[in-house]
């Protein structure tokens, strides 16, 4: 009997270790194939992937502010955390390898996935070749133990990269400087000349218009004829092609600049998929021209145009002394489906050159401060009327103690607000000192001792935020703002105990403290806490832009009707009103900015509703037409299509498409066959 009760235990416990082992099994499965859909998410335009579970649970511990997200009812298809899809993608020869280097240890941060937990991060060449919590291997490890791993900072509201100011930008985290809050006008000589000099960052810049109409030598009161406006719009389209990534405007230091100029511009930036960056023409709450009438003229052009517009450094123009007001503004226009963004720089004072229009009479009264409020920058000197027309003829640059505190706390909260410094250093040091210190202090200060932000939101407001804004056209950005596998080794490894900045008005060039290593393109330019002055990797940040070539790159066959498909990296796409020949409803949401596909009811009924765009299906679009990345997609229950537009028309690619519609596809090299199910 005993030996009966022992053979049945053996064969329970036979059993139960070959049920665990089957259960191991289906959740490797289940994360190999998740794994293969993460990758076709990473590849751009090419996916389809589940819109059920919500957002990505943060592995690791939040700080500041408490992390509500994702604490109601938790379904039974709960996505795959951050840590989860970074281990899906590992493979047995990504941990045979050794890497260049390897960070080890440290508490990494994904804002993509929301991945926070303790990883290893293997580097080969300028990327990423694995995240995990498996041993690695490497020609250099870097003990992160204790440490933040982070996505490179990308500040978008910077300046021309003079080979002062870079290294107080790496100090402060920065390893993709843009310059977007003023920029130039020839972007092919800008770009080669800071591709020439080896720029130690990646460097980007915007089509500056106000640097452009100087060639009319027109006044910062003065308009711009219709003739001038029709030749600044080509040069600003030369501009894109050469690279720029948008249009900046700076409406309150050249206040002549009207509708008649900015319209023109934003419709050629909405053709051409690229945001405007404003500096907007109000700065103040006092009659006439306020915050609000600022704020109203760039969602007008918004809407009129349906160009995207980014709002430079709301807590200085456009939302000081109204910013609760300001917000709500932005985030009605955004609820209209307007596409809109918005930065700040994380202090409660203001600076800019004394003889600019901001300084026009009645400053005192608008900003509501005295001359003894106005502090030379770069030095301890507080103003006084003489000083102040003194330093006014020399263009001296001042700070101004004239924000709210509560602006700030109230600004950098929103999901669509990102950091940027609007400024870099400069020889003479008469800067602010966000020149070298601000993405410190948005970790230091507002997420770690303040808990305003948490440690996840301020790493994305510093990182990937920026790097959405502008990657629809510019494709390097898509690799950078994240760690995963296969993005770009631009990394940035802080002490999150110690981050702070150091930089004063007095001593704007002071580095910021706590940061110990900045990699940029794999190469470690700021180690252990000191510059490394060797390195020089920067690449240029620029506007790509493809076209149709007019000619056919094979031809989808369904149900005998027959549709001209396209190729775009790397895939073959169908004009999606194919589907609408096929019965299936399509109806666009501009809120959402989606297409949305119903079940297949009464073909001709649907032919019907979409007998234009059917027409169109049968045929190619035009030579040379802009193939544009805008976001759009196409729904059917929880699966989503990303969607490419080719003037008025939109391209889904084929495998994805027909995945989501249930419908079977071969393809013999040339020709798709699409079959229905039966």
């Amino acid at each position: 009997m005993e030996a009966q009760d022992n053979n049945r235990r053996r064969n329970r416990k036979r059993l139960l270790g070959i049920a665990n082992l089957a259960a191991v099994c289906i959740i490797i499965g289940g994360l190999i194939v998740w794994g293969s859909m993460h990758n076709e998410i990473n590849d751009g335009v090419k996916n389809v992937t589940s819109a059920s579970g919500g957002k990505a649970q943060s592995a690791g511990k939040e700080d500041g502010r408490s992390n509500k997200e994702g604490s109601g009812k938790q379904t039974a298809a709960a996505a795959p955390t951050g840590e989860q899809q970074a281990e899906a993608l590992v493979t047995n020869e990504d941990l045979k390898m050794t890497y260049d280097i390897v960070l080890k240890g440290g508490r990494v941060i994904n804002p993509e996935t929301k991945l926070d937990a303790i990883m290893n991060v293997g580097i080969v060449g300028d990327k990423i070749g694995v995240v995990t919590a498996k041993a690695l291997s490497g020609k250099r490890t870097i003990d992160a133990a204790g440490l933040v791993v982070a996505p490179g900072f990308i500040d978008n509201l910077s300046y021309d990269p003079n080979p002062l100011g870079v290294w107080n930008k790496i100090a402060d985290g920065v390893t993709s400087n843009i310059a977007m809050h003023g920029g130039t006008a020839s972007p092919d000589k800008w770009y080669a000349y800071y591709g020439r000099n080896e720029t130690p960052v990646h460097y980007g810049a915007s089509f500056f218009y106000s640097q452009a109409r100087n060639q009319y030598k027109l006044g910062r009161y003065d308009s711009a004829s219709k003739e001038q406006v029709a030749q600044l719009r080509a040069q600003a389209e030369k501009a894109l092609n050469d690279g720029a990534l948008g249009i900046s405007f700076s409406l309150e230091y050249v206040p002549g600049v009207q509708a008649s100029e900015i319209v023109p511009l934003m419709e050629l930036a909405h053709e051409y998929n690229v945001p405007v960056y404003f500096h907007a023409r109000y700065s103040d709450m006092e009659e006439p021209g306020t915050n609000i009438d600022a704020l109203n003229e760039l969602i007008g052009y918004a809407r009129q145009t349906g160009a995207a517009v980014h709002i430079d450094h709301i807590n200085s123009t456009g939302g000081t002394f109204s910013m609760k007001q300001s917000l709500a503004l932005v985030e009605k226009a955004r609820a209209e489906g307007l596409d809109i963004t918005a930065c700040i720089y994380p202090y409660d004072y203001w600076g800019t050159y004394l003889n600019s229009a901001r300084f026009d009479e009645g400053w005192q009264s608008r900003f509501h401060i005295t001359y003894k409020d106005l502090q030379l920058a770069g030095s301890t000197e507080r103003l006084t009327e003489e000083s102040f027309a003194q330093y006014q003829r020399e263009g001296k640059l001042a700070v101004a103690y004239a924000i709210p505190p509560e602006d700030i706390v109230e600004s950098i909260k929103p999901s669509y607000v990102m950091i940027g410094s609007d400024a870099i250093l400069e020889p003479g040091l008469n800067n602010h000192p966000r020149a070298s210190g601000t993405f410190a202090r948005t970790i230091g200060l507002y997420a770690r001792e303040r808990g305003v932000i948490t440690l996840m939101e301020a790493v994305e407001k510093t990182s990937l935020l920026p790097a959405q804004r502008l990657e629809k056209e510019a494709p390097m950005l898509k690799y950078k703002g994240r760690i995963a596998k296969g993005m770009d080794a631009d990394l940035v490894v802080f002490d999150y105990k110690t981050i702070i900045d150091q930089s004063t008005v007095e001593h704007p060039e002071l580095y910021s403290s706590g940061i110990r290593y900045v990699l940029i393109g794999g190469q470690t330019a700021l180690d252990d806490g000191k510059l490394n002055r060797r390195v020089h990797v920067g690449q240029p940040v620029r506007s790509v832009f493809t076209r149709v070539d007019g000619t056919t790159s094979g031809q989808l066959d369904w149900n005998k009707k027959e549709y001209p498909l396209l190729s775009y990296d790397g895939q073959q796409y169908v004009d999606l009103y194919a589907a609408a020949e096929q019965g299936y409803k399509i109806t666009w949401d501009k809120i959402k900015h989606t297409f949305d596909i119903s079940e297949k009811a009464e073909e001709q009924q649907a032919i019907t509703a979409a007998a234009d765009s059917i027409k169109l299906a049968k045929q190619m679009p035009a030579a040379k037409t802009l193939m544009l990345e805008r976001g759009y997609l196409a729904v059917k229950n929880e699966a989503k299509v990303q969607l490419l537009s080719i003037g008025e028309r939109v391209f889904a690619p084929v495998e994805p498409l027909m995945k989501m519609l249930n419908v079977s596809v071969a393809n013999n090299g040339i020709t798709w066959t699409a079959t229905d199910p039966s």
